[in-house]
């Protein structure tokens, strides 16, 4: 396993256009990653009978029809949160032009980092956090390749700023949101097809 200097078509990127579909993107994407199990019951929904706890008039205190009102302790929620998906739909050709356009940005900052190939003795952590050091890499990182491969995801899944993805899998929050994308030349090949005009 070794760095190496790939070259690639400037004209291939996209740099002028796509700020709002990234940010379209992004947003859509953690939107999808919210629960929206949050719900309260309304008067409707809490438990209790449908009688007048007093008389409407002479008792001295204020009038009350039924103990589920949202005024009472134990009663409903007015206006509370309800059960919901989140998720917002974004076109396909949106979610290509974010892509490129945060992946081409990755490139021209000089935060892409192409090896070889992944070869590694045994799936151990240990092995993987010192190539990775010895690349520089020493915060947030992605490592993505071509194909799945078991033995990278055993050695890098126990390190906590180290992401892993296949080039058709990644996202552009996952670009974002990594400093440094670590790429084998399979995977880079895979992530310039992806973003082709």
């Amino acid at each position: 396993m070794k760095k190496i200097e790939v070259a690639f078509d400037k004209a291939a990127l996209t740099l002028d256009k796509g700020e709002q579909a990234v940010k379209d993107a992004v947003t859509a994407i953690r939107n999808a990653r919210r629960a929206g199990t949050a719900h309260t019951k309304s008067k409707g929904e809490v438990a209790g009978s449908n009688k007048k706890p007093w008389k409407q008039k002479g008792t001295g205190n204020a009038r009350a029809g039924f103990r589920q009102s949202p005024v009472w302790r134990g009663g409903g929620v007015a206006h509370g949160p309800k059960s919901r998906s989140y998720a917002t739909k974004l076109n396909k050709k949106v979610w290509a032009l974010a892509f490129a356009r945060a992946f081409s940005d990755k490139l021209v900052a000089g935060d892409v980092i192409v090896v070889d190939e992944f070869r590694l003795e045994a799936p151990k952590t240990k092995i993987m956090a010192a190539f990775l050091r010895e690349l520089g890499v020493d915060r947030t990182a992605c490592i993505v390749q071509k194909d799945v491969d078991e033995t990278v995801i055993l050695a890098s899944r126990n390190l906590p700023q180290v992401d892993y993805s296949t080039a058709q899998a990644i996202d552009v929050y996952t670009v974002l949101a990594s400093r440094k994308l670590v790429c084998d030349k399979a995977g880079f090949d895979a992530l310039m097809a992806r973003i082709a005009k």
